[in-house]
């Protein structure tokens, strides 16, 4: 089932009111976005050009600090739906409860997918699936260990779309010498910008070769490489968002304990609660028009994301009765 957050008709059809009565926490994305400003002359008018996508892949390798191949495409969301196509159906392994638009894409290019409960338990596979950090839980495999696993499998994904928080974390400086690791990058998430549709696919040539072929001519915006490179390149903004996030991440669990949830896991982006009823939990927030994201595989998980201004904070609280 495809069932994703960011679905705010849904909650207008459930429980009323006008989309800008709604605070959308359904997703992971920083709503304190990058200022994108306007963008460079023609980005709008003329077809993306070779300069603009080079002057993006050189802002994205210094912000992922690695050397890598790298390859700009529309959102995460592109090369997990193409990654399935372009290499010969098998067995696909996942770490699991995570996103699942992996394994959706997977079975329509004809895979099997198996799901496992820890990475270390996806050897033998053809294809193999980290979620890092993981989506809902924020569960988090050290680079050492995926590297460990890329010897066991044939192609190793690593979606970091939730890792700019922490980038310690991330798998992109040592990609030199993993011939079958791919890792997936999401610009939109962490700048605010998801509209945009702006992501990466990093690894070996051969396989990002084949990725570009896949999508085709222009899949990023001239808008997106314009205020991609931009932002990317903006070191000082990404420090002071990942300061701001930890603060967030750390009020949005005082608030949601003192309504009675328990912290289960999350990222800088998104906490996940166990609220002993999900949906009525949901239901609580909805009738202040706050939208949060619940599972289909949990009668208790919620998934929330941070507000970003002080009036989105008190709506909230307020929400909750607090």
């Amino acid at each position: 089932m495809r069932d994703h957050g960011g679905n705010i008709g849904a909650a207008m059809a459930a429980f009323g009111g006008a989309q800008s009565d709604w605070l959308d926490l359904s997703t992971g994305i920083n709503r304190v976005p990058y200022p994108a400003g306007p963008v460079a002359p023609g980005a709008w008018a003329d077809l993306p050009t070779d300069l603009a996508m080079q002057a993006l892949c050189d802002a994205a390798r210094q912000a992922y600090r690695t050397d890598a191949p790298i390859l700009p495409l529309a959102g995460a969301t592109q090369p997990i739906q193409l990654l399935p196509r372009i290499l010969p159906p098998a067995e696909m392994a996942i770490v699991t409860p995570t996103y699942n638009e992996h394994a959706a894409s997977a079975r329509a290019a004809g895979w099997t997918v198996r799901e496992a409960a820890h990475a270390k338990d996806l050897g033998g596979a053809a294809l193999a699936v980290v979620v890092n950090p993981n989506n809902p839980d924020g569960r988090v495999v050290p680079p050492s260990d995926l590297i460990a696993l890329a010897g066991q499998v044939g192609t190793l994904v690593v979606d970091e779309s939730f890792a700019d928080p922490t980038p310690d974390m991330s798998l992109c400086p040592a990609l030199d010498g993993l011939d079958n690791v791919v890792v997936l990058r999401s610009f939109g998430k962490f700048y605010g910008l998801a509209g945009l549709r702006l992501g990466f696919a990093l690894g070996p040539a051969r396989l990002l070769m084949a990725l570009r072929e896949e999508a085709g001519p222009w899949a990023v915006n001239g808008p997106a490489l314009d205020i991609g490179a931009r932002a990317l390149a903006d070191a000082d903004w990404a420090e002071a968002t990942r300061a701001r996030l930890t603060g967030d991440a750390d009020r949005a669990d005082r608030i949601a304990a003192a309504a009675g949830w328990r912290y289960m896991g999350g990222t800088a982006l998104f906490r996940l609660y166990d609220t002993g009823d999900a949906q009525a939990a949901q239901a609580r927030l909805a009738k202040g028009r706050v939208w949060s994201r619940i599972f289909p595989y949990s009668d208790s998980w919620l998934r929330l994301g941070l507000p970003g201004s002080a009036a989105e904070w008190q709506q909230l609280e307020h929400a909750l009765g607090l």
